[in-house]
């Protein structure tokens, strides 16, 4: 049960962070398409997924670029940090994603005033 509210109080969370804080010149369906990343990342990343573009469009089965703009998207409001590792193959690199830290903390503060209640 404490799993599911957790999950439920990061789709709060991730809602009122994307739909109330719109970007200059973002579309509505960009935002939606923000919150449905954002819920298969939070998925993965419980799973304990490697979060990198392609995990992601292997989980989504969306394109390269259909997965970059959404990711950059989250990147760019701070919900995600990114970094750049070796690839799998350890040849090359990849981009590397992780929840940011701001975003955890504010989702385990919900979860604290709640227990509290």
């Amino acid at each position: 049960m404490k799993t599911q509210w957790h999950s439920l109080a990061f789709s709060g969370l991730i809602l009122h962070e994307i739909l109330d804080h719109p970007l200059e010149d973002e579309t509505p369906q960009a935002r939606l398409k923000q919150v449905g990343m954002m819920t298969i990342i939070y998925s993965m990343n419980q799973a304990h997924q490697k979060l990198t573009l392609s995990s992601i469009m292997e989980v989504t089965a969306l394109t390269r670029t259909g997965v970059k703009e959404t990711v950059d998207l989250l990147v760019k409001r701070g919900m995600l940090n990114e970094t750049i590792v070796k690839n799998s193959m350890g040849r090359g690199t990849a981009r590397q994603f992780k929840i940011s830290e701001g975003l955890l903390k504010n989702l385990s503060s919900f979860n604290e005033s709640r227990a509290s209640d």
